[in-house]
């Protein structure tokens, strides 16, 4: 006689399995290819934006903490224009203040680069859809109209930010497609 858990250990899957699966029918089901497109995107943007940022708070804190200067080779900040830290109220009265300073700064780069990779994914898949090919001038639009959300974003944006934004987007996107077939 069979031991059932024994043998319902044997039937499921792995977790190499299981995240495997993902990659074949996504994280979502929303009903159109479209709207699974950006919210996965969003959804993997969004989770490493949060690693970086929080990771680099992290090297911050602990390059400070060792008395070693993070950038500027030496050049004190004042005088090389670089700020030590990208989230200045992380130095708050205390670590819960802290913490709710880093969580919020953590949650808006989060959010920019899960928006950044939303609306580029789906607007390439709804020119590809809407012009019917693939090609570098789906990626430059995109990555035009890519660059110019994460630039209004920042704060207190100006025209110049909003057009190098439009600009490098689309440099970006359409240097990543030309160079896709080569590497």
């Amino acid at each position: 006689m069979m031991n059932t858990s024994s043998s319902n250990l044997e039937t499921r899957p792995s977790l190499l399995q299981e995240l495997r699966s993902f990659e074949k029918g996504g994280f979502f089901d929303f009903g159109h290819p479209l709207l699974n497109r950006i919210a996965e995107s969003f959804l993997k943007a969004a989770g490493i934006g949060a690693i970086q940022a929080v990771s680099r708070e992290t090297y911050f804190t602990a390059t400070e903490g060792a008395g070693l200067d993070s950038r500027g080779g030496g050049i004190p900040p004042e005088i090389s224009g670089n700020k030590k830290h990208r989230f200045p109220d992380l130095r708050g009265e205390n670590n819960t203040k802290s913490l709710e300073a880093m969580v919020k700064h953590t949650g808006k780069e989060s959010l920019q680069w899960g928006l950044a990779a939303g609306v580029y994914s789906g607007l390439t898949y709804g020119l590809t859809e809407a012009r019917g090919a693939h090609d570098w001038k789906n990626s430059a639009v995109a990555g035009a109209i890519t660059g110019v959300a994460l630039a209004l974003t920042s704060e207190g944006s100006s025209h110049e930010q909003i057009v190098q934004g439009a600009i490098t987007g689309a440099a970006i996107s359409t240097a990543a497609n030309l160079l896709s077939g080569i590497f």
